[in-house]
């Protein structure tokens, strides 16, 4: 290729000009997409974890190992570790991706506690599960971790800081009620524990189980799985919910700031198309008794010792972060379980629990943990002030974050933008977010019998022939050929054509020749604002489904 012989001046040249070259980055880019995710997908652990770390302990040692493992997250020099600080340790969720995306990037959940001076530890997964394990054995393994960080800080001033995103965050929270006297302070962002709670007609997620007939789907898929719950089918049903941005505004969003938005883009997909194995059995359990039976909140559930899990026991300050634009955790889900444990203030305070919540108003389900605004606002505070928080009395409190400035009492104490101060609440405030009425919970009870009945007859009818024919190979080359995964294999094979646009997009990027300003044309395509990920914040992206 050579250097461009058409001359600029002209508004339709000009733009032509950009379109064609915007054309080339844009498909270099998925190019680039798929190379990553090749290398990605190669590594015997792939994560996205941007801090240096160590291994301390790992779920194949245990009694009943798992595929979780423990690690520390090695403190930078211009941020040393104070040894009496409590240590924070972040649990990623397993729930389609691989692990790293608390720490991601250095404005992250980990980011915050070692800029703190925190001691700081990961818990994280490999991509395919032991044979044989639970989710009532990851339970124990995380009691397990917790135990060898409180071993490994004798002088540290309070229990860990245990912060659990999404799915993480139910498993957290079940460890901490089965080894109360073990865990400390819980930050539980975007973690649905109620799972039938909501406003009527709202939250699309929690009918899914009504519409498809219960979870003898899960069951289905598993077993042309071969025992294995493929993580791209979470994955899907996150894309499903808006297919305009999965199939149109993602990309978009990249074609029309081609020269800015690629990094940031490749960054996330590289989290985003690392999917990763669950067992079969896990799945099913997730599905069955928390998504569809919904008996975390009834104390039905039991751990592998026989004691029944109770959030009642929790005995460490429950931190809950929510959004109103959350449509995978709405605020109904991850506070609804407080109205249906409680029957007021005082029956809290009578368990000798702290419950502190906050509802951000705008950001989306990813953006409660993968958000640099967010984590340089409510994590960078409910961080810095976690002490504060683990001496509340026991009640209900909303924290309320407020602009310091010079009316601010006190400013001169104030370390950052933000002041936290803790607000009383009632069961009120929280029912004001939506609930269900009784007629709804009838609705729900209804579903999960028929999901039983449902599971029931496919288990007899159908289980024994699917299982016949589901070989290890043929679950192999499905998982391949799945929907979610085929985008970042289409350009990932090194073959001449590849070559060919990774030399001119080199050629395009050293004459590039963005349309001007004023160009008619890029004006009327500027027309409309820019297009915004579910999961961020007013003015940032973070290119996700």
């Amino acid at each position: 290729m050579v250097n461009l012989p058409i001359p600029a001046g002209n508004p339709v040249v000009d733009y032509l000009v950009d379109a064609w070259q915007r054309n080339v980055l844009f498909l270099d880019t998925l190019r680039e997409r798929s190379r990553a995710y090749r290398e990605h997908m190669a590594s015997p652990a792939p994560n996205v974890l941007h801090f240096r770390h160590e291994l301390v302990m790992h779920g194949l040692e245990l009694p009943r190992p798992v595929n979780y493992c423990l690690l520390r997250i090695l403190p930078d020099a211009a941020a040393p570790m104070d040894p009496c600080k409590r240590p924070i340790i972040v649990i990623d969720p397993r729930a389609g991706h691989g692990p790293g995306i608390g720490g991601f990037k250095p404005d992250s959940e980990i980011g915050v506690a070692l800029a703190c001076g925190h001691p700081c530890y990961f818990i994280g997964f490999t991509t395919e599960p032991v044979e044989g394990q639970t989710i009532l054995d990851v339970i124990d393994a995380l009691g397990s971790f917790q135990n060898e960080v409180i071993r490994r800080h004798p002088d540290a001033q309070g229990l860990p800081l245990a912060i659990g995103n999404c799915q993480a965050g139910w498993a957290l929270a079940m460890a901490a009620a089965t080894r109360p006297e073990r865990f400390g302070p819980l930050l539980l962002p975007g973690v649905p524990l109620a799972y039938w709670q909501g406003t009527h007609g709202g939250s699309p997620m929690r009918y899914a189980g009504g519409m498809l007939g219960g979870t003898w789907l899960t069951a289905l898929a598993g077993d042309l799985g071969a025992g294995k719950y493929d993580g791209a089918w979470l994955v899907s049903n996150f894309e499903n919910m808006n297919p305009a941005n999965t199939l149109w505004t993602k990309q978009y969003n990249v074609w029309a700031n081609i020269d800015t938005e690629p990094e940031r883009y490749l960054a996330f997909e590289r989290w985003w198309g690392g999917h990763a194995i669950l067992g079969a059995e896990e799945m099913q359990w997730i599905a069955d008794e928390l998504f569809v039976g919904n008996r975390l909140v009834s104390g039905e559930l039991r751990a592998n010792d026989g004691t029944r899990i109770d959030l009642r026991d929790i005995k460490g300050p429950i931190i809950v972060f929510c959004s109103k634009g959350d449509e995978i955790t709405p605020p109904p889900q991850a506070l609804g379980w407080i109205l249906e444990l409680y029957q007021d203030v005082d029956d809290i305070r009578a368990h000798d629990q702290t419950i502190v919540y906050s509802v951000h108003d705008a950001v989306g389900h990813l953006g409660i943990f993968v958000s640099g605004s967010v984590a340089r606002k409510e994590h960078q505070e409910f961080t810095s002030n976690i002490d504060l928080i683990d001496v509340l009395p026991p009640g209900l409190f909303e924290a309320v974050l407020t602009k310091a400035g010079p009316d601010t009492p006190n400013a001169q104490l104030v370390a950052g933008e933000w002041v936290l101060h803790f607000e009383p609440r009632s069961l009120d405030d929280i029912r004001a977010l939506g609930c269900n009425d009784l007629d709804d919970e009838r609705r729900f009870a209804t579903v999960a019998r028929l999901s039983d009945v449902n599971l029931g007859l496919y288990r007899t009818f159908m289980q024994p022939w699917v299982r016949a024919m589901a070989t290890p190979e043929l679950a192999l080359a499905a998982r391949k050929l799945h929907p979610a995964r085929l985008p970042y294999e289409l350009f990932g094979h090194d073959g001449s054509a590849m070559r060919m646009l990774e030399e001119v997009a080199e050629e395009v990027r050293a004459q590039r020749r963005p349309v001007p300003d004023g160009n008619p044309s890029r004006s009327c395509r500027s027309s409309s604002p820019r297009p915004r990920s579910p999961c961020s914040t007013p003015g940032e992206t973070c290119a996700t489904a």
